[in-house]
Formats: structure tokens, C-alpha cells, sequence
């Protein structure tokens, strides 16, 4: 076990696909427009994070003054939120460089969606299926300092604050039960719009890269920030278990080892 850091460690959480099976009618709909093959989680973690939150702010301003720009549609929502799936070429250039030149190490789960397992192991619910990819998210890392803050973005006004904190509190017991030890460090859950912390933006495109590695087959987003993602797992590949837990050291990530979705 390390010793705990005097430190405050910071998370910034977000989703992208859906943990959605089924239409309102029952009907199956994995794969269909509208719905993923996947549902990803992934974080950023900082010991920092004001210099990240004040170079989001400069950069929408700069893109705010930028007139080649002002005629573009997306730019009034842009210029709320960075968000990776609904900016136009230009402005995600832009903060794909900024995201590259920032100092943070994230970290992804990503599940195939089977239906067998969401029925058996979720009990057919997508909350239940989502609360479990936070539990392995965050299951061996909440133990080395002395404060955890974790940021899960939000968007609506649903923010689901006690299950996600019951979610990581179960990573935590999770963790005490594997090691025989106990974690005494503090943990906060702060469920926040995009828009109101601006770093839930980094990691939206982190998070939009890794899923067109997955979903488009396409990597050079990925692989522009790669040495951002100190781990990712592939949850339900089985046909690469155990080598589906990708890392820089001895697995690296690549979309040749992608089996098909």
C-alpha cells in the first residue's frame, strides 16, 4: 500500500453512448440510430485543476473573437460549452491542441453492451448497469490522498447524487475488501453541468475520442492525445481477456486490438 499523499486529488467525470436496451415498447434497440453499442465512462484527474479552468475560459473568449468563426451555427452553443460531438471542425482543432498541451491522467471503462449480462448482472436496469462501471472506475483509486473531489457531469436537472455517491462508496469498500485495509481518506461527490465547471469539458473530448476508437474505428483523435491515458479497459471483450486492460507499460491500446462490437 503507498502512503497517503497530504494532497487533494480532483476527478472530472463524464459518460458517452447511453445505458439504454430498449425502446419504450420493449423492443430491443441496441446498434439502432439513436442508441450506442456502448456506454463509456472516463475521468481526468488533476491535483489542479484552476490553470485548466482559466485556458477553457481563454480559448472561448479567443473563438468568441474570432470572425472566420462568427458565422457558424454551432458557435452560440459552443461558446456555453465546449462539446466535442456538436463542434464544428474548426473549434474541436482548437481544443483538441489545448487539451494536448494540459497535464492530467484519464482513465476509461467502456462496456459492450450484451444484453445477457445487462439482464443478469444490471437486473435490466440502466441505472444499475451505469452505477457499476462508476464502482470499477474508481475501485483501486480513491485510497491515495488525503481528499478526493470527483465531478460527474450532469446535464438536465436529474443529478442522481446518492446513488453516485453510494456507487463510489461501494468502490471503496470494494477496494478495503480486496486488500484487507481500510481507506480513510475523504471523498466528495459534486454532480455539476459541464458549463458550470468547465474542466467536465476536457474530458468530454477525451471521452469522444475514445469512442470514435471504438465505434468509427477511427484513432487519430486518440492517438493525438494518447499519452494523456495512463489506462483503459475494454470491460466485456472476452475474446482479449485478459488482455482487454489496456495500459502504456505493458498493453497498449491500439483499434486493431478492438474486437468487432
Amino acid at each position: 500500500m503507498k502512503e497517503v499523499k497530504q494532497t487533494i486529488q480532483y476527478f472530472f467525470v463524464d459518460e458517452a453512448g447511453d445505458p439504454v436496451f430498449y425502446n419504450q415498447k420493449g423492443q430491443y434497440i441496441v446498434g439502432q440510430e439513436g442508441c450506442s453499442k456502448i456506454l463509456l465512462l472516463g475521468f481526468i484527474r488533476i491535483e489542479n485543476p484552476e490553470n485548466m479552468r482559466k485556458g477553457i475560459l481563454r480559448l472561448r473568449d479567443e473563438i468568441a473573437q474570432d470572425k472566420y468563426l462568427a458565422g457558424i451555427p454551432s458557435i452560440q452553443k459552443t461558446l456555453q460549452s465546449f462539446h466535442a460531438k456538436d463542434d464544428c471542425p474548426e473549434v474541436r482543432e482548437k481544443m483538441f491542441k489545448f487539451v494536448a498541451q494540459l497535464d492530467f491522467k484519464a482513465e476509461f471503462i467502456v462496456a459492450r453492451k450484451i444484453e445477457k449480462i445487462f439482464k443478469g448482472k444490471h437486473k435490466g436496469k440502466p441505472n444499475l448497469f451505469y452505477d457499476d462501471l462508476i464502482i470499477k472506475l474508481f475501485e483501486n483509486k480513491l485510497h491515495g490522498n488525503e481528499k478526493n473531489i470527483i465531478y460527474f457531469a450532469v446535464r438536465g436537472n436529474k443529478t442522481r447524487q446518492e446513488p453516485l455517491e453510494e456507487a463510489v462508496q461501494t468502490a471503496i469498500n470494494t477496494f478495503e475488501t480486496k486488500w484487507g485495509t481500510s481507506v480513510n481518506t475523504i471523498v466528495e461527490v459534486r454532480p455539476q453541468s459541464p458549463i458550470g465547471e468547465p474542466c467536465l469539458q476536457v474530458v468530454d473530448y477525451m471521452n469522444w475520442a475514445v469512442q470514435r476508437a471504438f465505434t468509427k474505428k477511427e484513432d487519430r483523435f486518440l492517438n493525438f492525445v494518447a499519452d494523456k491515458i495512463s489506462y483503459l479497459v475494454d470491460l466485456y471483450d472476452f475474446d482479449k481477456y485478459p488482455k482487454n486492460f489496456y495500459n502504456r507499460k505493458s498493453n497498449q491500446f491500439s483499434i486493431q486490438k478492438i474486437s468487432p462490437l
